[in-house]
């Protein structure tokens, strides 16, 4: 019998292919990768202190293989077998996102790796919108939606098989691996035949952009790939050097001495060719588009909060909204509301504001009962490494979305929160993105205070 091929690589060879397809899809995504990949080279280069960090903290060599990529989906049928279909990739859904308060009528999560070392080797992630047409206020053309949506089948009937196999086998062989990925990636191909006419994707356009890019299409098309950039700055700015055109703003935190959370910036979507159906009718379409992001570390609770109140503040100021036209008034509002946040991977630590992962100096030792963490850390015999932000922001998201649908207007549902009903269509619970950081940084500890004989912090509470 061959040999099973482990999901860390099904997931590496699965996001190769995709990369590979959007590069022919999208030629300004090539150019993209390009820009990001110089831009690494040369913050690498000038800060070798950040080289050391993230070689220190197994980061380095996720760098170039990193990518998150975002899709749409038009039923909770689809959601439930695209869940099965990410899991032989070791993708996991993570935290749920109600984007509805932002004005788009989804809900969504991230598939991605939840262990540390499957992060290491490759961190693929998907965000994964499921369409909310409980919140479209026309009741007709929402059942019609629905209707349209019930007619497709976004997953191949082998690939459905391969899945069954995996879950049937706890895996699949190299060769069937191989098959699964070929026959994957067409759930996420681009189709220029929409399966509506045009004026039913008028309708559904009038109701919201996103609703007619989910209904109109034979798949849940991807619609950005999105490498990392340590400099998402420079990036921004070289843009249009390289014949692109970037939004905005960058969405998510100002530029800080230490990152936090998410950057995201991204070029224009594509208006892209498209034919309506029964009909020799013609049109164009706007969803696909590049994004970049830098991250930094994950906030804990407390951090979270403070940075959601702090966002709030710069959002409520009318003249620095990011959908004003105005950047320079929204980045300097960002930049003196962000002032009042600490900066600094110690003063982070120190407030308790941000996850970190700790272990013991290579060959060290410690004589003694230390009094605390902070003593050990002082003594050098202790490291604490920033935990780095794997998961996603709504508002950013939000952000993003609308810019590259052509509108950067917000609507307003009157929708609320329902995970009870995202989780019942996914038939599973989605993962609290914060309880992992927690846990990792607790088991980390641990293992490092035991290696060096500190364990007593942890029975006495002060390693907290």
């Amino acid at each position: 019998m061959s040999q099973q091929m482990h999901s860390d690589d099904i997931r590496t060879l699965f996001s190769r292919a995709m990369s590979e397809m959007y590069r022919k899809e999208v030629p300004q995504y090539g150019e993209l990768i390009d820009l990001v990949r110089t831009v690494n080279e040369a913050a690498l280069r000038d800060n070798p202190e950040l080289r050391a960090r993230l070689e220190a903290a197994g980061e380095l060599n996720r760098l170039d293989v990193e990518r998150h990529g975002a899709i749409r989906l038009g039923t909770g049928e689809e959601l439930f077998d695209i869940r099965r279909m990410f899991a032989v990739m070791g993708m996991h859904p993570v935290g749920y996102y109600d984007l509805s308060v932002a004005g788009l009528p989804v809900h969504s999560t991230a598939f991605r790796p939840v262990e540390l070392t499957a992060l290491k080797r490759n961190p693929f992630r998907i965000f994964t919108s499921l369409l909310r047409l409980d919140l479209v206020k026309d009741r007709q053309l929402a059942q019609e939606a629905e209707e349209i949506l019930a007619q497709r089948q976004i997953i191949t009937d082998r690939a459905l098989e391969l899945i069954a196999r995996a879950e049937e086998n706890g895996g699949l062989t190299n060769p069937e691996a191989e098959e699964f990925v070929a026959e994957a990636l067409e759930t996420f191909r681009w189709h220029s035949e929409a399966t509506v006419s045009a004026e039913t994707y008028a309708r559904l356009h009038e109701a919201h952009r996103l609703i007619a890019d989910v209904v109109s299409f034979r798949g849940p098309h991807i619609n950005h790939l999105t490498p990392r950039t340590l400099d998402i700055d420079e990036v921004q700015k070289s843009m249009p050097e390289r014949g692109i055109a970037p939004k905005l703003i960058i969405e998510g935190p100002p530029r800080r001495a230490s990152d936090i959370l998410l950057r995201q910036t991204s070029f224009k979507a594509l208006e892209e060719a498209i034919l309506f159906k029964g009909a020799d009718a013609a049109g164009t379409h706007t969803a696909r588009f590049g994004e970049i992001e830098q991250r930094g570390v994950a906030l804990t609770a407390k951090g979270r909060q403070l940075y959601d109140e702090t966002l709030l503040r710069v959002r409520q100021d009318s003249e620095a909204a990011n959908d004003s036209g105005n950047a320079d008034a929204y980045n300097a509002a960002l930049s003196s509301r962000f002032s009042a946040f600490p900066d600094g991977w110690e003063n982070l630590r120190r407030s308790g504001l941000a996850f970190f992962n700790y272990r013991a100096k290579e060959n060290a030792s410690f004589k003694g009962r230390s009094a605390s963490v902070d003593a050990l850390l002082d003594a050098g015999v202790l490291i604490a490494e920033p935990q780095t932000y794997e998961d996603f922001l709504p508002v950013s998201a939000a952000g993003i979305f609308r810019s590259n649908l052509g509108s950067d207007g917000q609507s307003n549902y009157s929708g609320t929160t329902n995970q009870s009903a995202f989780e019942e269509a996914l038939g599973a619970s989605v993962t609290n993105e914060m309880e992992l950081y927690t846990r990792r940084e607790a088991d980390s500890l641990r293992t490092a205070l035991e290696s060096l004989g500190q364990s007593h912090l942890l029975m006495h509470g002060q390693a907290a």
